[in-house]
């Protein structure tokens, strides 16, 4: 699948007419970062990259689809990513690996904005995501063995009432909002949903950029985005933690 991006200067000129530049998205990323400080919390752990990227004007989110022929969550749609493997240096060296096997995505591609609050999964997992700005010039190559797929979707998709529902559930004891968005593509009409913790990151990288208030429910305290994902991580770390 190829990409088509538009010129930097076009880019630069459409971001800047809807009061949103990249240089804003970028400081707004970077008040939330947690760097190394949850590094050590959990043994196993996994990275993903939330490449960022401005088209029409708008800033976008890449997505994968998981190859059907994968074992786990074959077909489901997710950020390039994957577990750490002892020669990464740290969560960011992960997603980078991660999104260059998976897409082709060289990491002098990326600009490396930011680490957000990790999250736990099911299997009692530390997911950190990482968020970054995707070179202008990226064409995605995707790896069949991994990816079926590769599509854009604009971030403020996320803050959209219209395709959102969500559902309670439970996760070691801890009652949580599971979040789901439909996308239909107006590049092929495909129809996508996006769900759990891809949705949950999605969303809260749109609340910090966009600093804007969904409709919806969101588990977050919308005037303290960080203390908030701190406070649920910790809750649910500290459940796994006293299980192992």
């Amino acid at each position: 699948m190829i990409i088509i991006i538009l010129p930097p200067i076009l880019q630069m000129r459409k971001l800047k007419h809807n009061n949103l530049t990249k240089d804003i998205a970028k400081a707004r990323l970077r008040k939330h970062d947690v760097g190394t400080k949850f590094s050590q919390c959990l043994s196993t752990k996994y990275s993903v990259l939330l490449p960022l990227l401005i088209k029409e004007g708008k800033i976008h989110l890449l997505f994968t689809v998981r190859s059907k022929k994968l074992r786990t969550s074959p077909g489901e749609v997710c950020f390039p990513g994957g577990k750490s493997e002892p020669g990464d240096k740290d969560e960011i060296a992960t997603a980078l690996r991660e999104a260059q096997e998976e897409v082709g995505l060289q990491p002098n591609q990326v600009e490396v904005i930011c680490r957000l609050v990790p999250t736990v999964s099911k299997n009692g997992a530390m997911i950190t995501p990482v968020v970054g700005f995707i070179d202008s010039s990226f064409q995605a190559q995707p790896n069949p063995h991994e990816v079926s797929e590769v599509f854009l979707m604009p971030l403020e998709y996320f803050l959209n009432p219209r395709t959102h529902f969500s559902f309670h559930s439970t996760i070691f004891g801890h009652h949580c909002l599971v979040h789901c968005f439909d996308y239909k593509n107006p590049q092929n009409q495909a129809i996508y949903q996006i769900w759990g913790l891809t949705a949950r990151f999605a969303l809260l990288t749109a609340l910090i950029v966009l600093q804007k208030r969904p409709s919806f429910d969101v588990e977050y305290d919308l005037n303290d985005l960080i203390s908030s994902s701190e406070r649920f991580f910790v809750k649910i770390h500290r459940t796994v933690k006293s299980k192992l």
